[in-house]
């Protein structure tokens, strides 16, 4: 199918590879220039120069992508699993990304980082045109290529990424199993939920419950079932490729383990883990401020002690899930002397479950919902606490002041679980996509047979494999105990900006009718958005990405 042989095409991925490792040294050091002061970070430079370090975290970002895309077709090539279309996806990956680099990466619609903002000099840019990377370029971008990924989709259309020829046979297995549910159980029913704006019903709850869902990562000791972030991130994508509302069920789950595995006493994890983990009790993350926002060295909200109990007053907004939860993750401040991050705990604070008629019905706790376009199978809610009463016992690790580092213990993998998020919701939209462009005819013939639209679909199919890789890896680095808050931050940026490309384009393929809220890509396109804003807005999450890699480069 290809004009390059496999030895060739893998060995010209891995010098591109290499090339593009040289294109991000030389931007690191340019940027560097531009933020260092005293040989130290500057913030107000991070603030000032936001276009050129955000530009360097896209571009780092895009050379993780594409060394993990190089390592994942040579495993595939030792495992005699490296099929054609296997091969024509990495070709297009590198082809466009490739092309990208020294040409601009789109970090929104509207702002493209070029390596002009970083400062590279025309030598620099010049340099990374390797006869690899032009070879690539020239033949990843072939109307051949993509021509030839979309006549697979129309092919297997409903099989089509079902599976990765990358996982083993237990991930499989574990996919195909959640993919059933999620056909079955949730992708009939998630569009009226969400017109109607519907809880999600209890029973889909209980029986993930009973699927293990909520102790998926929890140790097997504790009643979970001990499974890894990997295997996180396959169950994620197949539920979210039903409705994200059920592929986000879990998150608050994996929250409150996270902080209790990492920061709990050993009384904190005997009680607190074998309920999280049966679904006996729902948690919800109770972190974000009306007036902080993603700024948590801001927070007001204070907890002041009063015997055995902690009184807590304040606000808070963005709630996900909270009349419905059992308990809470609550941070809050509870030394008012100590500024910024310093003076914050962390509480495991249980509350009664909502009613119809009563969201929160616990004393000291009000609260009200917040209309959302899209993610809505959990609601959102702001909460006023106005004296409510936890006991001292549930300070997380009986100590207070630690809990914005208990906090940042858990974003590694909360962003790789927002990842996996997203690749299902570009599964999803991709799905819409080829159902519909197959069914519709437009001046005599099917949708799927003008160029631009299977261009379209297969990009989608592109850019999924390319970002399930990155998250793949930070996944299996937080399973080896490494230290991956750097590739689950890019994982996650790249999967945001992918899911609503393909909301987008599979709205674009419907046409009017993918405006009109009884077709279900109108809900995709809305449940698309969020992932941009939360578990770190995308600026927020490139400043973060920046700041670690120019850090490394400074010290």
């Amino acid at each position: 199918m290809l004009s390059i042989t496999v030895p060739h095409l893998l060995t010209r991925c891995e010098e591109a590879v290499f090339s593009a490792e040289g294109l991000l040294a030389a931007a690191k050091s340019s940027v560097a220039t531009l933020v260092t002061k005293d040989g130290k970070i500057s913030a107000e430079a991070l603030d000032r120069e936001q276009r050129a370090t955000h530009g360097l975290a896209w571009l780092a970002t895009y050379v993780e992508a594409l060394r993990q895309m190089a390592r994942w077709g040579r495993s595939l090539e030792q495992a005699k699993r490296f099929g054609d279309i296997e091969q024509l996806i990495l070709l297009a990956a590198f082809g466009d990304y490739l092309a990208q680099l020294p040409g601009g990466i789109a970090m929104s619609q509207n702002e493209i980082a070029r390596p002009f903002d970083m400062g590279l000099s025309d030598d620099e840019i010049g340099g990374f045109w390797s006869e690899a990377v032009s070879e690539l370029a020239r033949t990843g971008t072939r109307r051949e290529v993509r021509a030839g990924i979309a006549d697979y989709m129309v092919k297997h259309q409903g099989a089509m990424f079902i599976g990765d020829p990358g996982l083993d046979d237990t991930m499989s297995m574990i996919r195909d199993q959640f993919f059933r549910f999620a056909q079955e159980k949730v992708t009939p029913f998630a569009h009226q939920w969400h017109l109607k704006d519907e809880l999600i019903p209890i029973e889909v709850v209980k029986e993930l419950s009973d699927l293990g869902v909520f102790g998926l990562t929890i140790p097997e000791n504790y009643g979970g079932a001990g499974l890894s972030k990997l295997a996180m991130c396959v169950v994620s994508e197949e539920l979210s490729r039903g409705y994200i509302g059920v592929g986000s069920l879990a998150t608050r789950s994996e929250i409150a383990a996270e902080l209790i595995l990492c920061g709990g006493t050993k009384e904190q994890r005997d009680h607190w883990l074998p309920l999280i983990a049966s679904g006996a009790k729902l948690p919800t993350a109770v972190f974000t401020e009306p007036s902080g926002g993603s700024d948590v060295a801001a927070l007001k909200t204070r907890a002041v002690r009063d015997g055995d109990v902690y009184k807590i007053y304040g606000n808070k907004t963005w709630i996900t899930h909270a009349a419905r939860a059992d308990m809470m993750t609550l941070l809050v401040r509870t030394n008012q002397d100590r500024p910024g991050y310093r003076g914050l705990s962390m509480f495991l604070a249980e509350k009664p479950r909502g009613t119809e008629k009563e969201n929160f019905p616990a004393k000291g706790m009000s609260g009200g919902e917040i209309g959302v376009l899209g993610y809505r199978g959990m609601k959102e809610f702001e909460i006023g606490f106005d004296g409510f009463e936890v006991p001292v016992a549930n300070l997380l690790g009986q100590e207070e002041g630690q809990g914005f580092k208990q906090l940042m213990q858990t974003f590694e993998a909360a962003r790789i679980q927002t990842a996996a998020r997203a690749i299902g919701v570009a599964l999803c939209a991709m799905d819409l996509g080829v159902r519909y462009a197959l069914e519709r005819q437009q001046f005599g013939q099917s949708l799927m047979d003008f160029p631009r639209v299977r261009d379209k679909l297969a990009m989608m199919a592109v850019e999924i494999t390319i970002t399930r890789q990155l998250s793949y890896y930070a996944a299996r680095e937080k399973d080896e105990g490494r230290r991956c808050d750097l590739e689950a931050g890019m994982a996650k940026l790249l999967g945001a900006r992918v899911a609503w490309a393909c909301a987008d384009n599979a709205l674009q393929i419907h046409g009017g009718n993918g405006f009109a809220l009884e077709y279900p890509i109108s809900r995709v396109l809305c449940d698309a958005r969020i992932l941009n804003i939360f578990e770190g807005a995308a600026e927020i999450q490139a400043n973060v990405i920046a700041r670690r890699l120019l850090e490394d480069r400074v010290n």
